[in-house]
């Protein structure tokens, strides 16, 4: 209505339902369930001890369609609504259905009186006949309690006359009459329904004849001898069944009572969902959906006392095992308890583009939609919202633009916000600032002593619940947003330093949690998710001082996996303006630098140091990580400057920065200086790493295969997944040059080892080592020119040398001399600088070739000794190749 008032244009606003296929199946299982149930020659609507499957629960939070599909069940069950057309066909032929919708919002007022007279009457409608049993208890009832105040003028006030028509009052009229007349009693008295109550209540109890019809319901005189109060009237519901029980089958009619809003009931006092609890109890017959922004509890042993029925026996399908919980929560098929969730971007696209409509066509842009719907996370109330929004804009003369829609609603804070408790609230604001949390977390992060108001908030719709997740619970995406970015009118809102406060106390709890883990068993996952978070909120909050984030940094670079880390800002040139910004560029260059050119690497780090924004122990990371990427770009004099930096200053890097200035001696060709440095390397420095590439430089791929083997057990035993994958394809590498068919399961584990790892260049090097295992045959040239490609897109020249050292072996193996010089020539070329330039010598071995000069390479061995086992690996791959064919 409001959208219809919001302009002079002709715009369609006819209500946009969304499908919710999947809700209706869901009900339409339990309703065909229930038919079957109802019909079955052994139901006994007067068992009281059988448990009760009559009831399901569609739960979620506010805003996210439940009246809406509860309006759209009762058009559909009544026939007065087009079924959508996915929903399927109707599963109750032969049945007939009743829908009757009770609002139970504070808004519509609706008592208990309400409730029972708004089934009475829709069953006065359908039924068309007296209910006695029912019908003289009601009319006792109403006139002691509402004496001078007829039951037809309260049908009308309360707008159930309109809606089921005046019928009611008529058949308890005819009820009393009838049965009065059945006890021969004189009119003046017949009219009195104390009178006739008392009568009939003396006729049972002595069994008269003329009450025979009555007598099968045994709790008839009891009801009506208690005192008509309103817990009196909570029972009544019971000669309502047994009523509809014995109805002939020509009026057979099966009531589906769709209670909406419930947790406006369940609020109020457990009295009124007492009271509830006892119709949906007493009326086996009936099915009672029901939908609240919580979960139905009457399965939880805990609330005996407070409801009549409760606990898993009485509910089975309300039980907490009845339905698994995965984000968001879902339940089995046997379980009557299910989410209303989110709708899809497609059906948030279906329902802007339906929601106003001008001429035939939608109103809302597709470029306008698009935005609206990512920032809603699919919360119809957002859609409402911005549809809102959008007519205002119109309204002042101006065309809405995707720009005007790429916020949030502060209506939706406040609708949130009204549900909870104060605990709840700061709970919920501390929660806001963290992607996933547990109890703990969220204690930890509103500054709590107890977990209670914690808690209480997870059990609310709007956090969903991943059991499987290292944080189990998260915040309904919209309702996050709308907390962070919206403007807070609220009485008790933060201040700026509110959560400033808060964000110190969450990243400190961030900090705890790994901590504890990392003196224990470590978690790769959990110093990720850690880091994640805390980088954020560091950064986003501005926060002083790293602490743990230090520690975190260093325990991630170390294992060499580079997992995406996803705080930092997308910006190509972000503005370093506090240590947490600068900390995560750093982590972020190195980390990508596995998915860029290594210069863009070295840029990003250079300006990460002149930031002068990081502390001692960060800037030798940053240093030593600079001094890698020149390395791999071939600047052999800086990454040496680099290097040297960082090992002088004798911080954490120092064992990695003395090995690559043994890498880069070896690169050099200075073997026994890079050779000399190994005993002082440890298991920090790789010692394995660097001595298996001095050995298979040598072609002692025995010795090589020997240290790789080492440094594998060795990272295996460190729980150094990225070292152990790294030492795995040099593995590959050494091997691949002596036994080919061995090398097929090294390479084989390899890219095992190397899967979700992203090291990008030791994937380039595993198929290096795959080209030189196939040498002899005619893919590997065409092979390796794809592979040169592969490479100059990386950003990672120092691997084209490897290339071409794999296709001077595969030529000398074929003896392909001519290919051979071009090859040798392009090696020439490429190790111009000096770095890399034993490669030349080293493939002039392989083919029996004399040096054009004399060489600057220094072996550990005699250089004839180094040539004879080169050229020995060829003759080995020749003898093999011979042997296959």
């Amino acid at each position: 209505m409001r959208a219809l008032f919001s302009s002079n244009e002709p715009i369609d606003t006819s209500e946009a339902f969304t499908n919710r296929e999947r809700q209706w199946e869901l009900f339409a299982t339990v309703l065909e369930e229930h038919l079957r149930h109802a019909s079955a020659p052994g139901f006994d609507p007067s068992d009281l001890e059988a448990p009760r499957t009559n009831v399901m629960c569609f739960h979620g939070v506010g805003g996210v369609g439940k009246s809406t599909f509860l309006r759209k069940l009762e058009a559909v069950l009544g026939g007065a609504g087009q079924r959508p057309a996915r929903w399927g066909e109707p599963v109750w032929g032969g049945h007939t259905i009743l829908p009757v919708r009770i609002d139970l919002a504070r808004s519509a007022d609706t008592t208990f009186e309400d409730v029972v007279l708004t089934i009475r009457a829709a069953l006065a409608a359908t039924v068309g006949r007296p209910l006695p049993a029912f019908d003289i208890a009601l009319r006792r009832y109403w006139e002691v309690r509402h004496p001078g105040d007829p039951l037809e003028g309260y049908l009308e006030r309360g707008g159930l006359a309109s809606r089921f028509g005046k019928a009611l009052p008529q058949q308890t009229q005819s009820a009393l009459s009838d049965i009065a007349q059945a006890l021969l009693l004189p009119g003046t008295v017949g009219s009195v329904v104390g009178q006739v109550t008392g009568a009939l209540v003396r006729a049972l109890r002595e069994r008269h004849q003329t009450v025979r019809a009555l007598a099968g319901c045994a709790r008839l005189a009891p009801l009506l001898e208690a005192d008509p109060d309103l817990d009196a009237l909570s029972f009544y519901p019971h000669l309502l069944a047994w009523e509809m029980d014995r109805l002939p089958a020509g009026k057979k009619v099966t009531p589906v009572i769709l209670l909406d809003t419930f947790e406006d009931a369940a609020d109020r006092h457990r009295d009124f969902e007492r009271m509830l609890q006892r119709v949906v109890w007493l009326m086996p017959g009936c099915l009672f959906v029901i939908s609240g922004r919580s979960r139905l509890q009457w399965a939880d042993p805990a609330l005996h006392g407070q409801l009549d029925y409760t606990g898993p026996t009485a509910w089975p399908g309300l039980s907490a095992t009845s339905g698994t919980v995965p984000a968001p929560r879902t339940h089995t098929p046997g379980g009557r308890q299910h989410l209303l969730g989110d709708l899809s971007p497609e059906d948030c696209d279906d329902h802007l583009a339906r929601r106003l409509v001008n001429n035939g066509q939608p109103l809302i842009s597709p470029a306008v939609r698009t935005v609206i719907t990512d920032r809603s996370h699919g919360l119809p109330l957002h859609l409402d919202l911005a549809v809102g929004r959008f007519l205002e804009i119109r309204r002042n003369g101006r065309t809405p633009e995707p720009a005007d829609f790429d916020c949030t609603f502060p209506a939706l804070l406040a609708r949130v916000l009204s549900d909870l408790t104060a605990d709840e609230r700061h709970v919920l604001r501390s929660v806001s600032l963290l992607d996933a949390f547990d109890l703990d977390l969220a204690t930890r992060a509103a500054g709590l002593t107890h977990q209670a108001p914690a808690r209480r908030l997870t059990e609310r719709p709007i956090v969903y619940e991943n059991p499987y997740a290292l944080w189990p619970y998260h915040l309904h995406g919209a309702i996050r947003s709308a907390l962070t970015e919206a403007d807070d009118h609220t009485d008790d809102r933060w201040t700026h330093a509110d959560w400033h406060q808060a964000a110190t106390r969450a990243l400190a709890a961030l900090g705890d949690q790994w901590t504890a883990n990392a003196s224990l068993t470590p978690s790769r996952t959990l110093l990720v998710a850690c880091l994640r978070q805390g980088l954020r909120l560091a950064r986003d909050h501005r926060l002083t001082g790293l602490g743990w984030l230090i520690d975190a940094a260093h325990a991630y670079t170390d294992d060499s996996v580079w997992e995406h880390l996803t705080p930092p800002t997308s910006a190509p040139n972000p503005e370093l303006d506090t240590a947490a910004d600068a900390l995560a560029e750093l982590l972020t260059a190195i980390a990508r630098r596995q998915r860029e050119h290594r210069q863009r690497t070295a840029d990003r780090l250079t300006a990460v140091l002149d930031s002068g924004l990081l502390p001692a122990e960060l800037t030798e990371m940053a240093l030593y990580y600079r001094a890698k990427a020149h390395k791999d770009l071939s600047q052999n004099d800086a990454a040496r400057t680099g290097m040297q930096q960082v090992a002088d200053l004798g911080g954490r890097l120092a064992p990695k920065a003395r090995r690559g200035l043994a890498n880069l001696a070896r690169l050099a060709g200075d073997f026994p200086t890079a050779l000399a440095a190994v005993p002082t390397l440890g298991w920090k420095g790789r010692h394995y790493r660097v001595l298996g590439d001095i050995h298979w430089s040598h072609a002692d791929t025995a010795a090589a295969a020997a240290a790789f083997e080492a440094g594998r057990a060795e990272a295996e035993q460190h729980g150094a997944a990225g070292e152990r994958a790294m030492m795995q394809v040099r593995l590959a590498l050494a091997v691949s040059f002596a036994a080919p068919v061995r090398a097929d399961d090294e390479l084989a584990l390899a890219h095992q080892l190397l899967d979700g790892l992203d090291q990008r260049s030791n994937t380039l090097l595993a198929h290096t080592a795959a080209l030189i295992k196939d040498a002899g045959t005619h893919s590997v040239p065409s092979r390796a020119q794809a592979l040169h490609s592969d490479i100059e897109a990386a950003g990672l020249p120092f691997l084209h040398r490897f290339v071409e050292l794999a296709t001077a072996f595969h030529h000398a193996v074929c003896g392909e001399d001519q290919d051979l010089a071009a090859t040798i020539d392009r090696l020439r070329a490429l190790t111009a600088s000096g770095d890399f330039a034993y490669f030349v010598d080293v493939a002039h071995f392989m083919a029996g070739l004399p040096l054009p000069g004399l060489s600057a390479v220094r072996w550990t061995k005699s250089e004839e000794h180094v040539r004879s086992a080169w050229r020995g690996l060829v003759q080995d791959r020749q003898q093999h190749l011979r042997n296959r064919d």
